[in-house]
């Protein structure tokens, strides 16, 4: 079950990153639009799903979406959104790899399946990626970008409680079954929905 868990997550991440590269590199403004569309399914997941604090819900999402909204595709600095998008994607992934396969220790009631193990190992992998991913792009590597990848791994894994949250306030085990076998979309983007509004707000400071 949990090596089936994995094949599936692998699998989605693959064909997200594989059609945002292809937005990306045919016309970065696109992938505003495949965003957008992520939103729209979250907040049907939500009409559809939740039961317990809907309107809270609604509220959360929206109040995300304004601060994406409020980012400028036309004039957005291609590499740090990148760098963004590469932060909360990696420490999803890692979070989720080290904790099924050396996880031991719990790390809060709220998410059961979480460990510091898990955190901690996402944590460190995350910022080596980074850290790779600036000087490979020529991004300044200095305290404010630390402090940038600090953040914005913060207010994901903030993110993954709140949905967490949600979900068990709702007694739902994935956000919903569009994505069949692999959590639901809110699921798959919990860390991102909260960390955008981190990043709209500080990336002018910060980067």
């Amino acid at each position: 079950m949990v090596y089936n868990n994995f094949v599936l997550r692998l699998l989605f991440s693959t064909i997200f990153i594989f059609v945002y590269l292809i937005l990306f590199f045919t016309n970065f403004n696109y992938v505003f639009y495949l965003i957008f569309l992520i939103y729209i399914f979250i907040f049907l997941e939500i009409f559809f799903y939740f039961k317990e604090y809907k309107l809270l819900v609604f509220i959360y999402i929206l109040l995300s979406f304004l601060f994406f909204f409020k980012l400028n595709f036309n004039e957005e600095i291609i590499l740090h959104f990148n760098l963004f998008i590469l932060i909360v994607i990696s420490f999803d992934t890692f979070c989720y790899i080290i904790g099924k396969n050396f996880g031991q220790k719990k790390l809060i009631r709220i998410s059961p399946n979480k460990t510091y193990e898990g955190l901690f190992g996402g944590i460190i992998i995350t910022l080596f990626i980074s850290l790779l991913f600036s000087y490979l792009f020529t991004i300044v590597i200095n305290y404010k970008l630390l402090i940038f990848i600090f953040m914005i791994i913060l207010t994901a894994f903030i993110g993954d409680l709140i949905e967490s949250f949600f979900k068990r306030k709702s007694n739902i085990k994935n956000s919903s079954e569009f994505i069949p076998g692999h959590g639901g979309v809110f699921d798959r983007f919990d860390s991102f929905v909260f960390s955008i509004i981190f990043y709209s707000v500080f990336k002018d400071i910060l980067l």
